[in-house]
Formats: structure tokens, C-alpha cells, sequence
């Protein structure tokens, strides 16, 4: 097809199944308010610690001077963070508080409630989680995320072809290619179980039904630190694939994800 050779109109296709979607978005809801709550519990101690007790090793603090001054503490290194962490206005008055009241769920510090919202949006997320996986074997969409050898031998030019920005079209644009497929396996066969494992394993009555959980971690606070620190990967990665989402087309993949339909456009030849 030569340079002059009008393209053939855009096209859609459906990409995303009604299950897929589905979760997703309940996906995104879970995961909010999981991380809300998830906030609102760590406010109530705000450090995280190794081992099975809280101030034996602690590698990471949000604090507060006093009122006026906040600061986070990790490895021994002190960082002033006054107005975001540690020290945060609330109607505006100066207050001592781990994270900010506008991101935790309920905003006033109230552990209770916290608690209650974040254990029922984890059974969610679990149950969510699972109907994902059985319709991803049963339907060999989740086979498709295994990279092939081709594509691991050619992952430098993906990596290339992500940091100049240049989005794949055609019916390339329909398929994840090989740093999606690593990221979302990472994330659904490793990140996630070990999640739910360590949130697992701060639960008494968890504890009590299977000793070895925490022991798994090295101690209770220890799973505790893994599950904040996977929180915080979880994060990153939600940033980096809204990023992507803004930067290769917001509406068609929005459209997408609501309707299923994903618009195409042809690519000319030299172009590939």
C-alpha cells in the first residue's frame, strides 16, 4: 500500500467479554475503598515493623514532631513531610495523622468502622478474583497472557517502543503484548495471592484456625509491613496503567471497557 492509498475507515471489534468488564469495574471499586480503609488502619499505628512484635524492628515511621511538623522515617532516614503526612489541616486545624483525612474511609479516624469496610470489600475483591481466574481458564484468556519465547526474545524493543510512546495499531492494538502479559501475571499470580495471604495472616481468628500463617511472613507485623508494601506496588500500578490509558487513546479505551468495542485504525505499510 503506497503513502497516497486512502486508509480504509476505522473499525471496531469487541475485545472485552461482558465478565471481564464486569469485574473490572467492581475491580475498581474494591480496590478503592480496600485502599481507603487499608489507610484508615494503618492511621491507627503508623509504622511498619518486622517480626512478630511492633517496635522490635522498625523500618519505616509516619509521624509528628509535634503539631506543626510531620515526617516520615524509613531505615533511619528522616524526611519532612508536614501538610501530607504525619501533620495534615482538618478543617483548618492542624493535626496529627498518618495519612491525610481526604484518603482514608471513614475520613475522622475511626479504626472500627475502617476495619468493617475494609474486611467486607476484601471478601469482594476475593470472590471478584475468582470469578476472573474460572472464566480466564475456562475461556484460555488467562493462557493467553503467557509470553511467548519470541515475544520475551523481543522485550527490549518493547520496552523501547513504551518509553518513546509509540502505541501499537491494527489489529496489534487489540492484543497485550509482552510487558503487559508480565505485568498482569505478576500481579494476579503473585502480587495478589500474597496479598490476601498476609492480610490473612494479621487476623486472630485466622491465626488461631492455621498457626503456620504468620510464620510465613517471619511474624504478624512483618506480613503486616508485606501487605503495606504490596498495597503500594498495587498503587503504582494502577497509576502507570492510567497513565498509558490517558496516553493511547482515553475514549476508545474507556469505550471499551464499558461496551466491549474498541475502535481499530489500519496502519499503512511502511508503517510497521
Amino acid at each position: 500500500m503506497s503513502a497516497d492509498t486512502p486508509l480504509p475507515a476505522r473499525r471496531l471489534v469487541f475485545r472485552h467479554p461482558f465478565v471481564v468488564r464486569a469485574t473490572h469495574w467492581i475491580n475498581v471499586v474494591a480496590l478503592s475503598i480496600l485502599l481507603m480503609s487499608g489507610l484508615q488502619i494503618f492511621n491507627a499505628d503508623p509504622e511498619l515493623d518486622l517480626g512478630d512484635r511492633s517496635f522490635d524492628h522498625t523500618v519505616l515511621t509516619i509521624g509528628a514532631d509535634d503539631q506543626s511538623r510531620g515526617y516520615v522515617e524509613a531505615f533511619g532516614r528522616r524526611v519532612d513531610t508536614t501538610g501530607v503526612l504525619g501533620v495534615s489541616n482538618v478543617q483548618g486545624e492542624a493535626t496529627t495523622r498518618g495519612f491525610p483525612s481526604w484518603i482514608t474511609l471513614p475520613a475522622v479516624q475511626d479504626l472500627a468502622t475502617g476495619r468493617r469496610w475494609h474486611f467486607l470489600f476484601a471478601w469482594i475483591f476475593v470472590i471478584n478474583g475468582l470469578v476472573y481466574l474460572l472464566y480466564g481458564v475456562l475461556s484460555g484468556k488467562l493462557a493467553r497472557l503467557v509470553p511467548t519465547g519470541e515475544e520475551l526474545a523481543h522485550i527490549g524493543g518493547a520496552i523501547r517502543e513504551h518509553l518513546l510512546l509509540r502505541f501499537p495499531k491494527g489489529e496489534e492494538a487489540t492484543r497485550y503484548n509482552v510487558l503487559q502479559k508480565l505485568t498482569y501475571l505478576v500481579v494476579v499470580l503473585v502480587l495478589l495471592p500474597l496479598q490476601i495471604l498476609a492480610g490473612l495472616a494479621m487476623s486472630p481468628g485466622m491465626d488461631a484456625f492455621a498457626n503456620w500463617l504468620p510464620e510465613l511472613f517471619g511474624g504478624r507485623q512483618s506480613a503486616r509491613t508485606v501487605h503495606f508494601v504490596i498495597a503500594m506496588l498495587l498503587v503504582l500500578f494502577v497509576a502507570v496503567h492510567l497513565l498509558m490509558v490517558l496516553l493511547s487513546g482515553p475514549i476508545n479505551n474507556l469505550r471499551g471497557m464499558i461496551t466491549g468495542w474498541f475502535a481499530i485504525t489500519p496502519e499503512r505499510a511502511e508503517e510497521r
